[in-house]
């Protein structure tokens, strides 16, 4: 039988107060406690999307580097301009990735692509409430002249900007691709309601580096 019939049925006269007082306390317990069962779990959910995201964004780099990074380096003459086809080969990898996991590609693939360095590409596709792609859009950046010391164990940058070799040290040419995706939490509002300030990441970012092979 459930507590709360317990509650409403027959007691001795010398025990009802006692019963009531306790079925009493447990509705206080379960009021007191409910909030935070919310913000635990509001939080686990929340924050197990932000690393699902992460770890698909960073799937979708780490190819779209690879596949750009086979293809013949000969595009790359003379294209400060022109987007190389290995360039256009990254784009499109990070777009069907996208689809394939059912995140909105927010169009990314028409975007008009603005030469931000040496053999650095920037796509960025705006958001779009009308087909629900986020406010913040999406930032694909793609750099198919990354160097990095041979010795060195600097990451790279989230823009994917060229390390600086220092005199003597032989450079590592590679291709590297920045993906940035943005995330909205839930788990802010939450917080505000204990009075919290928890002010998570307006973006997932991911970067990703391959070695050219041609």
């Amino acid at each position: 039988m459930s507590r709360l019939w317990h509650c409403r049925g027959w007691r001795a006269p010398g025990v009802r107060r006692l019963w009531a007082e306790k079925c009493a306390s447990q509705i206080v317990e379960f009021a007191l406690s409910l909030p935070i069962l919310v913000f635990f779990v509001v939080g686990i959910f929340d924050f197990s999307g932000a690393l699902s995201l992460k770890q698909k964004l960073t799937n979708a780099a780490r190819e779209s580097a690879r596949v750009a990074a086979a293809d013949p380096a000969n595009d790359l003459i003379g294209s400060s301009l022109a987007m190389p086809v290995s360039v256009r080969d990254s784009l499109q990898v990070v777009d069907n990735y996208l689809l394939s996991e059912k995140l909105n590609d927010c169009g990314i693939l028409g975007a008009f692509p603005q030469p931000t360095g040496v053999l650095t590409w920037t796509f960025s596709a705006p958001g779009n409430s009308g087909n629900g792609c986020p406010t913040a859009g999406i930032t694909l950046i793609v750099n198919r002249g990354y160097y990095f010391p041979q010795a060195g164990t600097a990451q790279p940058s989230s823009s994917c900007a060229t390390v600086q070799v220092p005199n003597g040290q032989t450079a590592i040419v590679a291709t590297c691709v920045t993906l940035q995706y943005p995330y909205q939490w839930q788990f802010t509002g939450v917080s505000g309601l204990f009075g919290g300030g928890f002010l998570g990441p307006t973006a997932i970012t991911t970067t990703a580096v391959a070695f050219n092979e041609n």
